[in-house]
């Protein structure tokens, strides 16, 4: 019953919010504030338990509630009007709002019972979970894989991680190939198609999962659904940040698991996906020359005002004995936790780069090192 709930607040009425900010215990509680235009946008980014709108003169505010229900089911609704309105309150309710009240009226009774709301939230919540793992519409997550050095694996690992993820689960799940210029998934699952994202583009602002699905490619072993790139410089200069913005969102509708394999090089539309993820999984080879690039990425995503505290995560590959550094040192100098290290098991992973072979084919097989660690760390994503 301690866990932290996500409440997003959306209004314009300063001090109202602050009455209801107030009333809501902020180290129990991850509370954010915006605006009625960063309403999808944020419901996009991140799942919320609780969304409280407080009335302003927005006319889209039934939409915004239909919206968030449709994101995800659960999320408990709550409207604030400022003024008596019978229409406005049946139209509210009927959208999916759980609760509504007039202000300021009814602010102390909102204030009495938003304890019991969440409580009651946590109890229905937690009784969920102890039924298994249930995955559903508009809760996808978005884990983007990134390294801003070259060859360290990264595509290997992304790739092998959504076939893992999907031979382990019920999930549903994509793998975004983003590499635009030069592509690299389909090499190395064999997949041969004449579709790439960027066929999606004639629909991108309608997009959904059947659009999605008639473009992607399922890889027969696994049956994970694969948006290849377009492999082509002349098709890259036509994606831009907003159709990259519109993809992710439309995956996270459908798919539970949203993988995302990025290129190394920083621009416009690399900068989009990492802002759009959920969780950023740096991958790093244990040598001062990659700490070096880390160190740079860094700094840039400073510069771009990217926030990396909370969503990123290291990736250890190719860890031996022989190499420079070991986990520990690693720890001892970034400021990110490392959530999987991978043994390095050239011979072995490299016959099956070669042959264009997937690495992960089945549930019950015999699994070489590297599928091992890879397994290990897809378990504790699940968990």
């Amino acid at each position: 019953m301690s866990e932290q709930l996500d409440i997003l607040i959306v209004s314009e009425e300063e001090s109202i919010t602050n009455q209801v900010l107030n009333a809501i215990d902020r180290e129990e509680n991850n509370v954010t504030v915006i605006g009625p235009n960063d309403v999808s946008r944020e419901v996009n980014r991140q799942t919320r338990d609780f969304v409280i709108f407080i009335q302003t003169n927005s006319d889209y505010i039934v939409e915004q509630v239909q919206y968030v229900k449709s994101i995800y089911s659960p999320t408990y609704v709550i409207y604030l009007a400022t003024h008596s309105d019978i229409g406005l309150l049946r139209s509210v309710m009927r959208a999916g709002a759980e609760e509504f009240f007039i202000l300021p009226d009814e602010l102390s009774l909102f204030i009495s019972r938003f304890p019991t709301m969440q409580k009651n939230y946590k109890l229905k919540t937690n009784t969920e979970r102890k039924k298994g793992v249930v995955f559903g519409q508009g809760r996808g997550q978005i884990q983007a894989f990134y390294s801003g050095k070259g060859g360290t694996g990264k595509t290997v690992i992304s790739s092998t991680f959504a076939q893992t993820i999907k031979l382990e689960s019920a999930a549903e799940v994509i793998l975004i190939d983003l590499n635009v210029q030069f592509g690299g998934i389909e090499t190395i699952m064999t997949l041969e198609t004449n579709r790439s994202l960027t066929d999606l583009q004639p629909v991108i602002n309608e997009l959904n999962e059947n659009h999605i699905r008639n473009v992607s490619q399922t890889e027969q072993h696994s049956q994970l659904e694969v948006l290849i790139s377009p492999t082509d410089a002349g098709a890259a200069e036509t994606i831009d940040g907003n159709f990259i913005s519109r993809l992710l969102r439309a995956c996270r509708r459908s798919f539970d698991f949203c993988i995302v394999d990025l290129p190394s090089f920083i621009d416009a539309n690399t900068v989009t996906a990492i802002e759009e993820a959920d969780k950023i999984y740096y991958v790093l080879q244990p040598d001062t020359p990659s700490l070096k690039v880390l160190k740079h990425f860094e700094e840039l995503s400073k510069q771009l005002g990217i926030d990396l505290k909370s969503s990123m995560e290291i990736i250890l590959n190719n860890v031996s004995k022989e190499t420079e550094l070991k986990e520990k040192d690693i720890k001892d100098l970034v400021r990110y936790p490392i959530s999987a290290s991978i043994r390095r098991d050239y011979k072995r992973l490299q016959s099956f780069i070669n042959e264009g072979k997937p690495v992960r084919k089945a549930q019950k097989e015999k699994l070489i090192p590297f599928s091992k660690d890879i397994r290990k760390f897809a378990k504790s994503v699940l968990s």
